[in-house]
């Protein structure tokens, strides 16, 4: 008995089994059930690098933010962006539905942009989806669901309606009807990617002896001198977004409408002067996906159009400016166009003028074999404002014999170098692109592609504007002289390489 006790104890002992990671064939390619749990998680991401040529790296044209003159000897002719995304998506089966969380984080580095040091960090999208409801940084409900899909590289100014290349922060809640039906209403937090700021024509003093008007400075080719409005107030009231939506293989419908307050500061220098009451603006869209073309497999067709009354960045959307509504200007030569998006005007004593835009874009993709493909693709952007605003900006910029004053910077005292506008017509602006872009996979997840846009700047001023036209913040910009106001051509282009793991 105890030999043979002594030869059980030699035997060797049973080791633990190995968990080895499985597939989660749930939620499609790429997911993995993380050991010990039954929660399936995908780990992807990408790294691009993009050359841009006449434009900015992030969305951002020379004829916006600055004064986008070709001829500027100081001006950056190419920019390049690396960047690095990470994904992370987590997905678990409960009973109330499935629980979900993605997140998304980007490191950048733009070479040739200003206020920039080493790179940037960012998270463009991070949220939580359970039982219908969606929390956080997501794509807001009012845009089609191939908004992060449009067949253009970007980082050239392409006006696409709403559609931003990051999210906004939401609580929402879908609810799905069968067939592909569904519906969402949204609260979202549209702070700064929905203000395009208000203008107070009787505010353009800074202090008393001052005569420089706030917010109109052309300086800082793809500077930081964006033209916000003087007046916007803070955020009070969300974003009410809603959307019915239509999925099926061949595409997808969209409709969607946005309700957004307008706030404002004072009409003079302190809340004792009073200020305008709130008022609401809203905007429209409406969206087509056609994915199944007689002209080849994979083939798309993508139209998308709205309208939107004190509104405006729900039609001159994208990253391009997400401090506030927008400045246009290029110069060429001898003339100039330019124009602001704003949310609306108010004069001394008055209510807020809304202004109205629109917005129509549609792409075309086609495939000439699984490796090679091109896109067609253009858009029609433009505000307006009505008589009543076009009066009180007339009144803050002047069309009299001296002209208003614009182009000296909000830090400058009485008799800096400025500019004067002496026109007429109106402030409506518009602008109109045309793109096309190839693009070949080589091999599986490696895109290599290439972009041509034409963009013309549509503006409604008659006259002329005298003054400097300055250059790239810190650099020397045109001599003082007289600029015919006219409509604007810019042409750009982008160059691309994608892996995607």
């Amino acid at each position: 008995m105890a030999t043979a006790s002594a030869q059980a104890a030699d035997l060797p002992v049973k080791a633990k089994a190995v968990e080895y990671v499985k597939i989660c064939s749930l939620y499609g390619a790429g997911f993995y059930y993380i050991p010990g749990t039954d929660t399936c998680v995908q780990i992807g991401g990408h790294i691009r690098v993009a050359t841009s040529f006449n434009a900015g790296t992030y969305d951002l044209p020379y004829y916006q933010s600055g004064a986008g003159s070709s001829e500027l000897n100081t001006k950056n002719y190419f920019q390049t962006r690396e960047r690095f995304g990470l994904n992370v998506d987590t997905r678990t089966a409960t009973e109330y539905g499935v629980l979900r969380t993605f997140a998304t984080v980007l490191f950048d580095f733009a070479q040739g942009r200003e206020n920039i040091s080493g790179g940037f960090a960012e998270v463009d999208y991070a949220f939580l989806q359970f039982a219908g409801f969606t929390f956080g940084k997501a794509v807001s409900n009012f845009d089609p669901q191939w908004a992060l899909s449009k067949p253009t590289i970007g980082g050239t100014g392409f006006l696409s309606g709403s559609n931003n290349a990051t999210g906004i922060a939401q609580l929402a809640y879908t609810a799905s009807f069968g067939n592909g039906v569904s519906a969402s209403i949204a609260l979202e937090d549209g702070s700064p990617y929905r203000n395009a700021g208000v203008y107070n024509t009787a505010n353009f003093l800074i202090a008393p002896g001052q005569a420089t008007y706030l917010g109109t400075t052309f300086g800082g080719v793809n500077g930081t001198n964006t033209f916000l409005g003087n007046s916007s107030g803070g955020d009070h009231i969300p974003e009410i977004v809603g959307n019915v939506r239509l999925d099926q293989a061949w595409g997808s419908l969209h409709f969607s409408a946005a309700g957004h307050n307008i706030q404002t500061g004072f009409y003079g220098a302190d809340e004792s002067t009073g200020h305008p009451n709130d008022e609401w603006g809203y905007a429209v869209n409406g969206a087509l996906e056609w994915k199944t073309l007689p002209t080849g497999a994979g083939d798309s067709l993508k139209v998308e159009a709205g309208f939107a009354n004190g509104a405006a960045k729900y039609m001159f959307g994208g990253t391009y400016d997400t401090a506030g509504g927008g400045r246009f200007a290029k110069f060429s030569g001898k003339s100039l166009a330019f124009g602001y998006v704003l949310d609306g005007v108010f004069g001394p004593g008055g209510q807020i003028e809304k202004s109205n835009a629109w917005n129509v874009s549609a792409y075309y993709e086609h495939y000439w074999n699984p490796a090679w493909r091109t896109s067609l693709f253009g858009s029609y952007s433009r505000v307006e404002y009505n008589s009543n605003a076009t009066a009180l900006l007339f009144t803050a910029f002047g069309a009299g014999p001296s002209g208003g004053k614009l182009g000296a910077n909000s830090n400058t005292s009485a008799g800096a170098t400025s500019g004067f506008l002496n026109a007429t017509g109106d402030f409506s602006f518009g602008v109109a692109q045309v793109g096309t872009r190839t693009a070949w996979t080589p091999v599986k997840n490696l895109t290599i592609a290439a972009e041509f846009m034409y963009t013309r700047l549509d503006q409604n001023l008659n006259g002329t504007y005298s003054g400097a036209v300055a250059g790239k913040a810190g650099t020397a910009g045109t001599a003082a002289g007289t600029y015919q106001l006219t409509d604007q051509n810019i042409y750009t282009g982008s160059v691309q390489i994608l892996r995607s793991f």
